[in-house]
């Protein structure tokens, strides 16, 4: 996943504008988590993997611009070296800078797919190597791939991080999962200025009681998707829902309750569903799952 630096430029000539709250992604969790008001459009950035370019061209122009963000790293390409990655001493001036540094394995393995010894091993170790590099072990983890399952939870409670991120779409907001939180993903694809502006504009679906709480999909394939819609948000006979594959879903709607039946069975890898619906001012709210299937 990358951007052109044009790109780049647009979106922090964007986020640079008064009506955007750019702020570090911990404490609009911790407002969030403690109740506290945050202002419209708050916005928090990050960036995995822990690419070179992140070092010499992005933080220059974030630190320039005043905003900041977190990276995520995986700590073997660091260890080994490679020319395409920060070195520790890159990163550790980041840290000093302000820059949050979060974990994300130590291979960037897809965790969904792999054995719980090994997985717990890849946390534990990118957990030695960020102590002794960096002084302290990141509360934040960022799942590969944004691919997780309800055993991968447990390994990420036992590794002692405390937020947690995925890949799918949505807005954070008090109903949100913290050991799975939302992103939108910008790349050259889907990184023009028109859909930042959306996207930063966008407004949650607050949900409770999803099913399957899994998102990881072993058995029932498809599975049957469905979520309850808090109370507050009405209008609920607009909402739509699409999958990247089968387009758009047959929502079945009983009250605040939404069950989503697909006719096809899940391709291997990744799924990704999609459920918006108009919100006021001529926003959009926006609720975003992702599935795994081995």
């Amino acid at each position: 996943t990358n951007i052109t630096m044009k790109q780049l430029d647009s979106h922090i000539a964007e986020l640079s504008k008064k009506r955007y709250n750019v702020a570090p992604v911990i404490d609009i969790i911790e407002s969030i988590q403690k109740g506290k008001p945050l202002p419209d459009r708050t916005i928090g950035i990050t960036i995995d993997d822990g690419f070179r370019s992140v070092y010499t061209k992005a933080w220059p122009k974030f630190k320039k611009a005043g905003l900041p963000f977190t990276v995520f790293i995986a700590t073997n390409p660091i260890d080994r070296g490679s020319t395409k990655y920060m070195d520790w001493d890159q990163i550790r001036d980041l840290k000093r800078d302000g820059v949050e540094i979060g974990a994300h394995t130590s291979s960037h393995n897809h965790m969904p797919i792999t054995d719980n010894n090994r997985n717990l091993s890849e946390l534990l170790n990118s957990n030695s190597r960020m102590l002794r590099e960096i002084g302290h072990i990141p509360i934040l983890f960022a799942y590969p791939f944004g691919e997780m399952s309800t055993q991968n939870l447990q390994q990420i409670n036992k590794a002692g991080y405390k937020i947690a991120f995925g890949q799918h779409s949505g807005v954070v907001n008090s109903s949100t999962d913290f050991k799975y939180i939302p992103r939108f993903a910008l790349n050259e694809t889907y990184g023009n200025i028109d859909r930042l502006r959306l996207i930063l504009n966008t407004l949650p679906i607050p949900i409770a009681e999803i099913t399957p709480a899994n998102p990881f999909i072993k058995n029932q394939n498809p599975p049957d998707f469905g979520f309850t819609v808090n109370l507050s948000i009405k209008n609920l006979n607009r909402l739509s829902c699409f999958s990247s594959n089968e387009g758009r879903l047959n929502v079945q709607r009983i009250g605040h309750r939404i069950e989503l039946r697909m006719n096809k069975p899940f391709p291997k890898g990744r799924t990704r569903i999609n459920c918006t619906m108009p919100g006021p001012n001529n926003r959009w709210r926006w609720l975003g799952r992702l599935f795994v299937v081995p």
